[in-house]
């Protein structure tokens, strides 16, 4: 089994109890899926604001916090990944599309080498990426991904509002984004 493969299964095994926490109820559970594969929840059903901060594929630091009061999509993607590479122009789309609107995008490049993350960001995104080659970042999320590509949209509290275990597609995920930047802002942002 390469070690790709182990990763992606160790990802997996971590996520299920991550998701279900021994038996007991996910967050998933007191939301709806929508007929394009969103899980959304209603604000009071979100889990808990995710801690997410790290290293970008230029050497920078990034953190939630400096983006605090703005709704956040996060794309976990890999070079390696054709799905993500499907989508990479769709989410281009719906960046360009939302960021007026007080939204921001970041990419998590996981499970992969910086050299090539960083020709695939050169050539299809304009947001930023963290480099995450040992799925850390991913673990910083009470729920991680188990597949990718995944996206999450953050919403102004850094609360999970939705999530798609598959690619997107900008039709699919403006209306998401569009649905939660038009909620009211909270009083105090959470970041970290």
């Amino acid at each position: 089994m390469t070690r790709r493969a182990l990763a992606a299964l160790a990802a997996a095994a971590l996520t299920a109890g991550a998701l279900t926490g021994c038996g007991g109820e996910s967050w998933e559970d007191r939301c709806t899926t929508s007929a394009t594969g969103f899980i959304e929840c209603a604000g009071d059903d979100r889990p808990p604001p995710a801690e997410l901060r790290g290293e970008l594929l230029d050497g920078r630091m990034w953190k939630l916090s400096d983006v605090a009061g703005k709704v956040v999509v996060v794309n976990f993607w890999g070079s390696w990944c054709n799905p993500c590479r499907a989508e990479a122009d769709d989410l281009e789309q719906t960046y360009q599309a939302t960021k007026g609107q007080r939204v921001e995008f970041v990419g998590v490049n996981h499970n992969d080498d910086r050299d090539a993350a960083r020709a695939f960001e050169r050539t299809r995104a304009t947001y930023p990426s963290l480099f995450d080659p040992a799925s850390k970042v991913a673990l910083q999320f009470k729920v991680t991904p188990n597949t990718t590509p995944v996206t999450m949209v953050l919403d102004r509290a850094g609360r999970i509002a939705a999530v798609k275990r598959a690619a997107v597609t900008a039709a699919e995920l403006r209306p998401v984004v569009e649905r939660i930047a038009a909620e009211p802002i909270p009083a105090e942002p959470v970041g970290n």
